[in-house]
């Protein structure tokens, strides 16, 4: 096996076990990346609704409580308007999603189901708990959900939600009243949920991670041309011409020309030691035909 075979398999082994190294550890970086980019997404979600809130409650809900003798305004209510917001908002990004998921809600489309029953059980067990990651599967994909507890801190929402004698009649024309009531003060009666999709940023990681694999392969393709083009000036070359002479002399053809080397490497190192031997072999020959 020739001398650059043995160290082009050398170099093309090295490189797939750094390809494969490097592969493994990008994608779990991208993924890592990607995680936290889903979460962050999801916080981003979660305030907004937290700041629709705090707006209907400090700014919409003062204008409309005189209402409420007349008829129920569910726009007054902050979650129905956190929950508008988003509905809007899906016009547009329908994989994601907001709900206000409570045991037992006034509106009925606030009624948590399946797994978000799970979550609100959560912070009903674990009344020191603020927030909750997960992952689950839905019907575009996986998906990651963050959750955090709905509690009572404000003893003026027992108005609406304690007895059916305490609240409005207007809010009882509304909703009825099978739904909504004997809420405790402090208690865990839901949770606001957001649920962002893995696609689009584990559709940026891949590419990043593609992109990334592609240049190691075209940067491995350059030093493995520039390095055989080096192996084949530099050691290649000289080392056939020195087998070529040292072939020559070996058959008795004293008369061959010396071995030309040039610079202060090992080849012309390797070249002038030959030439050296030659012509003492020479040397030596001459005297013994005498």
């Amino acid at each position: 096996m020739k001398l650059i075979l043995k160290f082009n398999l050398v170099l093309i082994a090295v490189f797939l076990i750094g390809l494969a190294s490097s592969y493994y550890y990008a994608s779990r970086l991208a993924q890592r990346n990607a995680r936290a980019e889903i979460q962050e997404n999801a916080r981003i979600m979660m305030e907004s609704a937290l700041a629709v809130r705090a707006y209907t409650n400090s700014q919409i809900k003062p204008l409309l409580d005189t209402q409420i003798k007349y008829k129920f305004l569910p726009q007054s209510v902050p979650s129905y308007s956190a929950v508008e917001y988003f509905n809007n908002l899906r016009k547009s990004f329908p994989e994601y999603s907001y709900k206000e998921a409570t045991l037992n809600p006034t509106n009925l489309r606030d009624r948590a189901d399946g797994w978000e029953i799970d979550v609100v059980n959560h912070f009903r067990e674990n009344v020191d708990a603020k927030e909750l990651i997960g992952d689950r599967e839905g019907a575009t994909g996986q998906t990651l959900y963050l959750a955090r507890p709905l509690r009572i801190n404000d003893a003026t929402c027992l108005r609406c939600h304690s007895t059916v004698e305490s609240a409005p009649p207007t809010l009882i024309d509304q909703y009825g009243a099978a739904n909504g009531f004997g809420w405790q003060f402090k208690e865990a009666v839901g949770a606001q949920i957001v649920t962002v999709p893995y696609t689009l940023p584990q559709q940026r990681a891949n590419s990043s991670l593609r992109s990334f694999v592609y240049l190691l392969v075209g940067v491995f393709l350059f030093l493995f041309v520039t390095v055989n083009l080096l192996l084949l000036i530099l050691v290649v070359r000289p080392v056939r011409r020195l087998a070529l002479t040292a072939d020559q002399v070996s058959h008795g053809a004293m008369d061959a020309p010396d071995f030309a080397t040039t610079g202060g490497d090992e080849i012309a190192a390797l070249g002038q030691s030959f030439n050296r031997m030659r012509n003492s072999m020479v040397t030596a020959i001459n005297m013994l035909q005498e």
